[in-house]
């Protein structure tokens, strides 16, 4: 087998993994062209692998010792045959091809390491850095790929992503509440008068609410900043953040009077690429 068909096997790996698993981002690549897209699939594919460890293991141990194969691959320390995992092969070209840095690669293992344990998110700091390294971080590797970074990308990238990641904690309440997890911010909820087990018991109450809501408009907030900064932006470069039109969405469907966030959502392919599509056929987005 050539070089050429692994490599291409392995794309194909890495987009199959990214529609399975994270189909909005997934469906947002395909308003790019063909060698960006696949560079951005590599790493959303790892952002797949290191966000579902937790789901693959019953002990954190196991998934701490996932993460560090990861690491030690980034790192160069990798035991074992890095280019026979198809995503680890991808990812290291497409480091290698558009001399991205590993740093941020590194950061988001490391916050996911946070995941893998019971303890509750303590404070909106440490939401903020966790959104941070991870969201954030996804969206200022993946402008990289289009052009050099600059501080006004890196400051849309950080709100982009802070954004998507505060609207993405009240969208998985359903979900971490029932495994016992909290992302939602245990200061936040104790200056409302609510605590982890109001959020737990997966009902909503008036205290739980309001805490919800706090973060809901947080979340706007760094919308409206990121939409402002994307006008700065070339056209190309600003397809990276169509995802934040799915975010928009979101955050309009969290503030109807008849939300529910302890009911789970699910929204149809067929919607996600009709907004995405609709998107990118605006200036906003370069159409």
């Amino acid at each position: 087998m050539s070089e050429a068909t692994t490599s291409k096997e392995a794309a194909a790996f890495c987009a199959d993994l990214v529609r399975t698993h994270d189909f909005p981002r997934y469906a947002a690549t395909l308003f790019l062209p063909q060698a960006p897209r696949r560079a951005l699939l590599s790493i959303y594919a790892f952002n797949v692998e290191i966000s579902r460890v937790r789901d693959q293991v019953s002990q954190p141990l196991p998934g701490e010792i996932r993460m560090q194969w990861w690491t030690d691959m980034l790192t160069g320390a990798g035991h074992g045959d890095v280019e026979g995992n198809p995503v680890a092969a991808q990812l290291l070209q497409t480091t290698s091809e558009y001399r991205l840095p590993a740093e941020p690669l590194l950061r988001l293992i490391e916050e996911h390491q946070f995941d893998l344990y019971n303890d509750p998110m303590p404070s909106m700091a440490a939401l903020e850095g966790y959104a941070t390294d991870t969201a954030s971080a996804l969206f200022s590797l993946g402008a990289r790929i289009l052009e050099p970074p600059s501080a006004v990308t890196d400051h849309l990238a950080r709100h982009a992503g802070l954004a998507q990641g505060m609207a993405q904690v009240i969208a998985a309440l359903p979900f971490d509440a029932a495994r016992r997890q909290l992302f939602l911010p245990l200061q936040l909820l104790q200056q409302h008068g609510s605590g982890m087990e109001e959020i737990f018991s997966g009902k909503q109450t008036p205290r739980a609410r309001a805490a919800i809501d706090q973060l809901a408009g947080e979340a706007r907030k760094h919308l409206d900043t990121a939409f402002d900064l994307l006008t700065h932006l070339r056209p190309e470069v600003r397809r990276i953040f169509l995802p934040l039109v799915l975010v928009r969405r979101e955050l309009a469907r969290m503030s109807r009077a008849d939300f529910d966030p302890f009911v789970p959502q699910t929204t149809s392919r067929l919607r996600t690429l009709w907004t995405l599509w609709r998107a990118s056929r605006t200036k906003e987005f370069g159409g």
